[in-house]
């Protein structure tokens, strides 16, 4: 079309056959846009439709790729709050041992026994309590027989008198 025009446009004489040409070429693009306009309304549901499932694919890989990344984030997450739990509670272990040292040490600069020396203690009562159990179930040695005291007499015993007394 172009080397149409150009012919023409070398020819001087052809004048008028140029503003056909043109004329001509003019009417030629108008119809070639209004055939691919025509195409794309035909193709243009097939394309959108084609789209739109392009589209949904990627959202669910985008989807999942994502729950992937934040499920990898969230046991990071977790993991690291646990370590951090273990590590403050094994720090307030320590500090606890710390207090309960320090408080033993001032009872016991106060004279208060501590709970070793009560352990000690209830072992020692629960010891003597055994023997004294073991004593005390074994039968007694018989022993030589006590004498009697001696027969007292069915009579009252008499009563002795004072002397009398000489009047004056």
């Amino acid at each position: 079309m172009v080397k149409k025009l150009q012919k023409m446009s070398a020819d001087k004489k052809s004048g008028p056959q140029l503003s056909g040409a043109v004329k001509e070429s003019a009417q030629q693009i108008w119809l070639a846009g209004l055939g691919a306009f025509s195409k794309a309304q035909e193709e243009g549901g097939k394309v959108f439709e084609t789209l739109v499932k392009e589209g949904l694919s990627i959202q669910r890989k985008t989807q999942a790729v994502a729950e992937e990344k934040i499920s990898t984030a969230t046991n990071k997450m977790a993991t690291m709050a646990t370590d951090i739990t273990s590590k403050a509670g094994h720090q307030w272990d320590k500090l606890e041992t710390i207090f309960e040292e320090r408080v033993a040490k001032a009872l016991n600069k106060l004279g208060v026994p501590s709970a070793k020396d009560v352990d000690a203690l209830i072992a020692r009562i629960d010891e003597l309590n055994k023997n004294v159990q073991k004593m005390s179930s074994k039968p007694a040695a018989k022993t030589a027989p006590r004498p009697t005291a001696k027969p007292v007499s069915s009579k009252p015993a008499a009563k002795k008198r004072a002397p009398a007394r000489k009047s004056a």
